[in-house]
């Protein structure tokens, strides 16, 4: 009985040591900044903010209020969002494939974006309005997913290893449609590559409130299949006698994890590398259990994206880093590690 409970004692300080990071991480963000406010003007106009009160002894600036409520809370919380939902998803994949290198941008996902967001950008098939991008990018992100999964499909298979070539395949050729595009319309080219570079410099709330309910409603999908995936990392043979759909298993969470990731990026642009580091480094720590995987991978994402967005708009204010170039600056090496791991395996 030692062993059980020692185990939750150690994944419980474990989601205590990630909150409580979190909450740091979260304080941080608030009142860090180019704006020339202090930390302690920050922490004062932020808690006249959620007090209903006003300023009347001049703590903080009149205009600090709104510039915590407007810019800073909206683009964090989106970070949070965003973070979680690309590390969960790439939960998900790991696990039904059963392969750690597995993650959204590998299945396409974040190619069909690019292409849609890229056809918004240079064509405005919607109009000039602020959902242009966004929209096309979640349109292109689903339709992507479900191409690969088609082909993947059409020999009546759905093994990981034809979801993963299928994805590779779709990938690549919408990555190659996607650079004609860039190339054929010069004057649109700074837009779409600050958009494929990543970032959440455009959060807003109306943003946070259409990704968020997304985001929440796949996450709950993938805790109630976590039994599932766990029976699918012992082979699909075995899990089929214990009574699992394997194939109707991994379409599900394949197009779940896939809309997750689409809504996520579909504001947020292409941030690459959350969705393959988070889950590994997540799994070592608390074990391959998608019970325990997935709240904690949730938590470690929502924290690295906030961290990383935070790192780009300070390093070298007032000027931004996109923070696409930070994560892969971090998973570029991660991914050459884990190669280096499965071929010493």
């Amino acid at each position: 009985m030692s062993t059980p409970t020692g185990r939750r004692v150690s994944y419980r300080l474990v989601m205590a040591v990630l909150v409580a990071a979190l909450i740091a991480a979260v304080v941080t963000a608030t009142v860090v900044g180019a704006a020339g406010l202090t930390a302690g003007e920050a922490l004062r106009a932020l808690f006249a903010l959620f007090a209903g009160g006003a300023d009347a002894t001049g703590a903080f600036p009149d205009w600090a209020p709104r510039l915590l409520l407007d810019l800073r809370l909206p683009r964090m919380v989106l970070a949070l969002v965003a973070g979680a939902a690309l590390s969960t998803a790439g939960a998900s994949f790991q696990g039904v494939f059963r392969n750690p290198l597995a993650e959204p941008y590998l299945l396409g996902v974040s190619a069909g974006a690019g292409l849609g967001a890229t056809i918004a950008i240079v064509w405005k098939p919607l109009g000039a309005g602020v959902f242009g991008v966004p929209v096309l990018a979640f349109v292109g992100g689903a339709l992507a997913a479900f191409l690969v999964y088609r082909l993947a499909t059409f020999s009546g298979q759905t093994g990981s290893a034809s979801l993963l070539l299928s994805g590779v395949a779709v990938g690549s050729t919408l990555t190659a449609v996607m650079s004609f595009l860039m190339v054929a319309t010069e004057r649109d080219l700074h837009t779409v590559i600050v958009w494929l570079m990543g970032g959440v410099t455009t959060a807003s709330w109306t943003k946070v409130f259409i990704t968020l309910p997304v985001v929440a409603a796949g996450f709950v999908y993938m805790m109630l299949m976590s039994r599932r995936m766990n029976l699918l990392l012992m082979g699909e043979e075995r899990a089929r006698e214990l009574g699992v759909d394997s194939q109707r298993t991994r379409r599900n969470l394949m197009i779940v994890a896939s809309l997750t990731t689409a809504a996520a990026v579909a504001f947020t642009g292409l941030i690459g590398f959350i969705g393959l580091m988070v889950p590994h480094i997540m799994r070592l720590v608390v074990g391959p259990d998608h019970r325990r995987l997935l709240p904690a991978t949730a938590l470690f994402g929502a924290l690295l994206l906030l961290l990383a967005d935070t790192v780009a708009r300070t390093a070298l204010a007032p000027a931004e880093i996109p923070v696409g170039i930070i994560t892969a600056a971090t998973g570029g090496p991660f991914f050459l590690y884990l190669l280096r791991v499965r071929r010493g395996a």
